[in-house]
């Protein structure tokens, strides 16, 4: 394999179209998957078990963003060292992710176990929907730890321009998960139990696809040793922090959302749970966007590329607001129907009908939000993405929707999320561009190594 980076020739409109859309592809299915995960469950007619699975996903959604988080890292870093031709800078550096993200997520996963009735209680949940959504954590969080090694390795596949073994690692995943869901739902009675059983199963597929195409294809994972972990942890480190901090503002908000939302009934948390679920499916392209250009920055920004730096940025927002259009079109057109076919209450569909006709059309701009922090979390400035983030969704999300759920009831939670997506997306698009165009290369130079190799994110001189 060779060690130049297939990012830096051809058009970058080319190289974002295939990479999110080997992502989209892949991302939409197994949220495409969780969702009829969801509506197996709903065919038992019991509001509080689809509760129950919102408020347990408004939990488990913190160890979840903050696997992204290291995967976001672990692309990063793998795909500087690619482009600046330091290959087995690479391969070392991603076996020492992933022992790194395994033990970050096996201590998140004893601790969300641990507290996890205390969690959901002030997330709102009560009575029996509270133990049935404690039981739910308690038989899929020790998965996490199986479930970021393979994010990583699929992270490694992104770096090295592998979008096609990316996607299908989620898809065979995901197609598992559509013959054993029923299976263990309905046909054995096993019920959320067997929900959560499914779910588990899907994740240890995802992590053992990922781990073969990205060590036999591309022999791109050395194998760790504990001296090399230890040395690689700080730095690594020095990017996945701030790339955990800014993906867990997102988990935050929603479980902050969902505690506005709760005082007006299991309907309207079933509601929200579906628009959870719709929100991932229908929105895939925009999810993955954010780390299928991590690697196309990464590569660029390790060879010294700025002026493809610039045409990537661009090439990211115009791809955003034409999958947005589309999208938000066809939820106009779908949402009544899919709310029916989960089985909705009048309070429910309320709050999925919100979304689909007005929440959906702010991402807009939210996913312009998601193109700019991919850059900063690439490009050596990750504390940019981690401000704008908590902002968005820790500093403003709590006033904001219980304003707005005061005065609209329970669609204005929909509403609130949509305002804030919006606004921050308008500052974070153009502190973004701002950003990208004045990385001079006339003035700031990457240093080719440090660390045994490895590419410090922030390692910057002046000539």
């Amino acid at each position: 394999m060779s060690g130049s980076g297939r990012f830096l020739s051809g058009s970058t409109m080319g190289h974002v179209v295939r990479m999110t859309m080997t992502g989209a592809a892949g991302i939409t299915f197994v949220f495409l998957v969780d969702a009829t995960n969801l509506f197996w469950v709903s065919l038992l007619g019991d509001a509080r078990l689809v509760a129950a699975i919102g408020f347990a996903f408004a939990i488990q959604f913190f160890s979840v963003s903050s696997g992204i988080g290291l995967m976001i890292a672990a692309t990063v870093l793998v795909s500087r060292a690619i482009g600046a031709r330091q290959r087995d800078a690479a391969r070392r550096l991603a076996g020492s992710a992933i022992v790194v993200a395994c033990v970050v997520q096996a201590a998140m996963a004893a601790a969300v176990i641990t507290f996890r009735y205390d969690l959901l209680q002030l997330a709102g949940a009560r009575g029996e929907t509270l133990d049935l959504a404690a039981r739910y954590l308690l038989f899929t969080v020790p998965s996490l730890p199986l479930m970021v090694i393979g994010m990583v390795a699929s992270g490694c596949l992104r770096a090295e321009g592998d979008g096609k073994r990316a996607m299908y690692v989620t898809l065979t995943s995901g197609g598992v998960s559509v013959f054993i869901d029923p299976l263990f739902i309905l046909v054995l009675g096993l019920g959320l139990d067997g929900a959560a059983l499914g779910l588990t199963v899907s994740r240890i597929v995802l992590m053992t696809t990922a781990l073969i195409w990205a060590t036999r294809v591309h022999d791109l994972i050395a194998v760790p040793s504990l001296r090399d972990t230890l040395a690689d942890l700080r730095p690594y480190m020095m990017v996945a922090f701030p790339a955990i901090l800014t993906q867990m503002a997102t988990p935050f908000g929603n479980y902050v959302l969902t505690a506005v939302l709760a005082p007006f009934g299991d309907d309207a948390v079933a509601g929200w749970a579906v628009v959870g679920r719709l929100t991932v499916v229908a929105f895939g392209g925009i999810f993955s966007l954010s780390g299928a250009i991590g690697g196309i920055f990464g590569q660029n920004f390790g060879a010294g590329r700025y002026d493809r730096l610039i045409t990537t940025y661009r090439d990211a927002m115009i791809f955003c607001f034409g999958y947005t259009l589309v999208v938000w079109g066809l939820l106009v057109l779908a949402g009544d129907a899919v709310g029916r076919a989960f089985g909705l209450t009048p309070g429910g569909a309320e709050v999925l009908h919100a979304f689909t006709h007005v929440g959906a059309g702010a991402f807009l701009l939210t996913g312009a939000f998601f193109v700019s922090n991919a850059a900063f979390n690439a490009l050596g400035r990750p504390t940019r993405a981690t401000v704008l983030t908590w902002i968005r969704d820790g500093a403003l999300t709590w006033p904001v929707a219980t304003w707005m759920a005061g005065i609209f009831g329970a669609v204005g939670v929909i509403y609130a999320q949509a305002v804030l997506g919006v606004l921050i997306g308008v500052v974070s698009a153009l502190w973004g561009w701002h950003f990208v165009r004045n990385l001079d290369p006339s003035r700031l130079e990457v240093e080719p190594a440090v660390r045994r190799g490895w590419l410090d994110p922030n390692s910057y001189r002046r000539r």
